[in-house]
């Protein structure tokens, strides 16, 4: 079920922000409602820099900025914007959510596997995310595979059935996944 958008009117007042900086980059509040825990910023920048935008002849490559001061070069998919209007070698939005639900998943499989006493040595997860029509008709990312790799180390192994309920534990913790409708399947590799 897709949530309507709420536009708020009387925030930030656009013209006053042409300095591209945000009033709220780098906040992480305790929230007051005890329902939200944490607030998460990122600044998303993109710049005409005299392109005919009119004409749709410009650049989808812009930047995102996160409180850590990490940079990323983004862009829209090449899959969705053809070259040269899009930046192949950018993070484009479709494979950053693949990527926040891969990351998620093995940020609470590493926690879950080191308080059940396994020791991991390395983890690769070659994630796959699939654009397709929704129930509804609209396009979304209807499937997202997660494929993680796990090599452990030490006297103790977890057996096949320990390591399924490690990453049936780990989906169920995972924040991003319990924030999507996408239909998440983990295939383990190793």
């Amino acid at each position: 079920m897709k949530l309507p958008v709420q536009f708020v009117t009387g925030g930030v007042n656009p013209a006053a922000s042409r300095d591209d900086s945000c009033p709220f980059s780098g906040s992480k509040l305790a929230m007051s409602t005890g329902l939200e825990l944490s607030e998460y910023t990122a600044t998303i920048k993109w710049h005409r820099d005299n392109q005919d935008f009119l004409g749709d002849r410009y650049s989808r490559g812009h930047v995102w900025e996160f409180d850590g001061g990490a940079s990323v070069p983004a862009s829209a998919s090449p899959h969705i914007v053809p070259l040269p209007k899009s930046v192949a070698e950018n993070v484009d939005p479709e494979e950053a959510f693949v990527a926040s639900l891969s990351a998620c998943h093995m940020l609470f499989f590493l926690s879950v596997a080191a308080k059940k006493g396994f020791v991991i040595d390395k983890y690769t997860d070659c994630a796959i995310g699939r654009l397709g029509k929704s129930e509804s008709g609209e396009y979304a990312m209807t499937k997202v595979i997660l494929r993680p790799d796990v090599a452990f180390s030490g006297d103790k192994r977890p057996t096949s059935e320990q390591l399924e309920e490690m990453h049936e534990s780990s989906h169920a913790q995972c924040f991003i996944a319990n924030s999507v409708t996408t239909k998440v399947t983990i295939e383990p590799v190793g």
